[in-house]
């Protein structure tokens, strides 16, 4: 049964099929909710003029209520911080088109390993072509039958798909109020969508009790992330997926050692 402020979204701007027209998603995926997913509160309130705090009380409670703990203002760090998921996940969920491969020449570093993976980032996007990435992505995670590495929680720890890691990330997706990934065929527990939750969480776009950036991190990507991009990095059909996977095993190494760090 739908939400009642569900249910009175796709109302006002004329059905199901309209909504996600608006929204720019499948109709199938709108049809699946029980209630706005976090991701998608605000969209939907663009889109509609219905509050977020009728949306999703639970998530952004009416004034005078209480609410979970949130920063009122990101500072530079944590913000470079998520960029930096939103960067690396983008990468590896799809071939970046022509527009994302003209905005990663336009990178800027520094002397630090972080700052100089970044200018290798911008030097491969300068050496590749939108093509050349496609056939490069299709071999790197794809392939006829599969791709050369296999970018799940489950595969990295188990050993199998769709284990035991992807239903502990359902879990606390589910805490989040976050939809299933509507790429069809692809589990939750695909590195690039870890990293958007990530990204999300230290954000605070969604919140939950228990559910914070750092415990996230640690339950679901610190015990296999860096060999990931490891493997990134020396993968055969890699050329500028090796500066990708480098960039990749830098932050994640940073972001495990400030975790370790005293309180």
């Amino acid at each position: 049964m739908r939400d009642p402020a569900l249910e009175k979204a796709i109302g006002s701007v004329g059905g199901v099929r309209a909504l996600a027209r608006s929204l720019g998603i499948s109709q199938p995926a709108i049809s699946s909710w029980k209630r706005v997913p976090a991701d998608r509160v605000l969209s939907v309130e663009a889109t509609t003029g219905i509050s977020r705090s009728d949306l999703r009380p639970d998530i952004y409670p009416p004034a005078g209520r209480s609410q979970i703990a949130r920063p009122e203002a990101l500072d530079e760090i944590d913000e470079a911080r998520a960029r930096e998921c939103e960067l690396i996940g983008a990468l590896l969920w799809r071939a970046p088109t022509a527009e994302t491969m003209a905005a990663l020449r336009g990178l800027q570093g520094d002397a630090s390993p972080l700052g100089m993976a970044h200018l290798a980032l911008a030097e491969a996007a300068e050496e590749a072509t939108p093509a050349s990435l496609r056939d490069e992505f299709f071999e790197l995670f794809i392939g006829v039958g599969r791709g050369e590495l296999l970018p799940y929680a489950s595969y990295y720890l188990t050993g199998f798909l769709h284990e035991r890691p992807l239903a502990l990330v359902r879990e606390d997706m589910g805490k989040l109020g976050l939809a299933r990934a509507e790429r069809a065929g692809e589990p939750e527990d695909h590195i690039a969508v870890l990293l958007d939750i990530v990204a999300k969480l230290i954000r605070g776009e969604v919140a939950a009790e228990g559910v914070d950036a750092e415990r996230f991190f640690a339950r679901h990507i610190e015990a296999w992330g860096e060999r990931f991009f490891a493997d990134l990095e020396v993968a055969k059909a890699a050329r500028f997926y090796k500066a990708v996977g480098r960039l990749g095993s830098l932050f994640l190494s940073i972001e495990t050692q400030a975790a370790r760090l005293p309180a």
